[in-house]
């Protein structure tokens, strides 16, 4: 299981917001000094989410975003804000290794379509959802999609991305643990690599993602944001318990 620390931008900072409430952020800085540590201790990939575009459409972070990839030393995953044919090629033309689709991947799902058949392995789908799977938000979680998990996933079943990203909000922010169950079924609903998101606060959470199997199985990785970059967990014991999935 892979990790994937995470780096949310807001106005060029580097934040974590509880629960995806924009009036519940916390700063921690500069996001390149941020991702240089994470380089340093030891990470492969680093999860960048624009909160400011995924809120409104409208890439705000994206020159940070770039400068993060450019430095070559983290493989970058990054989302928020991508709608268009156009943002996945100035990401990925920029150094990004992967792309994550999310109100888009479930307002217009031919677009999903397009990509990864143009850009094999390279882009992935994000499902942040509310209500234990009831309903996938979108707008930086501030709308409603009126879709659930289940079809979202059905949805994407014969479209060859590269992972879907599942985020439980209600956990995301708050160290709150993991949804294990619900991962679980994650995998059973689906075959593709599934990324976790949301919750994690220490190592014993990750091993327990880490030891999610079904039907031999296991989850591709795991996103950690705020017990990392508020020191209850280090990248290295972080990187240990991943490695716990073999």
């Amino acid at each position: 299981m892979e990790l994937y620390p995470a780096i949310d931008l807001r106005q060029g900072s580097a934040v974590r917001l509880a629960q995806g409430d924009f009036d519940r952020s916390r700063s921690y800085g500069d996001p390149l000094e941020l991702a240089a540590r994470y380089g340093t201790a030891g990470a492969r990939w680093v999860h960048v989410v624009d909160l400011d575009a995924a809120r409104t459409g409208t890439a705000a972070n994206r020159r940070v975003v770039l400068d993060i990839a450019a430095t070559g030393t983290l493989l970058v995953q990054a989302g928020g804000g991508v709608r268009s044919a156009a943002d996945v090629e100035e990401l990925l033309s920029g150094g990004v290794a992967r792309v994550v689709l999310g109100t888009a991947a479930v307002t217009r799902p031919e677009l999903v379509e397009e990509l990864t058949a143009r850009f094999p392995g390279q882009v992935a789908v994000g499902l942040d959802h509310r209500g234990g799977g009831r309903d996938v938000a979108v707008s930086g979680w501030e709308r409603s999609s009126g879709v659930g998990l289940d079809e979202a996933l059905t949805r994407l079943a014969d479209v060859p991305v590269a992972a879907v990203v599942v985020t439980a909000i209600e956990r995301d922010g708050v160290l709150a643990g993991p949804d294990t169950a619900g991962l679980s079924e994650v995998l059973a609903r689906t075959g593709h690599d599934v990324v976790a998101s949301g919750g994690v606060r220490s190592a014993a959470d990750l091993r327990a993602l880490a030891a999610l199997s079904v039907d031999g199985r296991g989850l591709a990785g795991a996103i950690v944001g705020r017990a990392l970059v508020d020191g209850a967990l280090s990248v290295e014991e972080a990187m240990a318990a991943c490695a716990a999935s073999g």
